[in-house]
């Protein structure tokens, strides 16, 4: 049985969850983690994830994406 995880619970979001949990649209989030400068982004592979914390931080300081 697998037991869903709340979005604002969990540590890595995909970008379809971050785009939710944000309503930052998915092309500019996945934009924005191109981005090499960012330390919000995590990568497993071929998947990318934002962490959520650090992202949630970035949005705080961030005036226009």
């Amino acid at each position: 049985m697998k037991q869903e995880i709340p979005i604002w619970e969990k540590a890595n979001l995909t970008l379809e969850e971050a785009a939710t949990y944000t309503g930052i649209g998915i092309n500019t989030l996945r934009d924005l983690t191109n981005e090499k400068k960012y330390n919000f982004v995590l990568f497993v592979g071929t998947k990318r994830l934002i962490k959520r914390k650090l992202f949630e931080k970035f949005l705080e300081s961030t005036y226009v994406i």
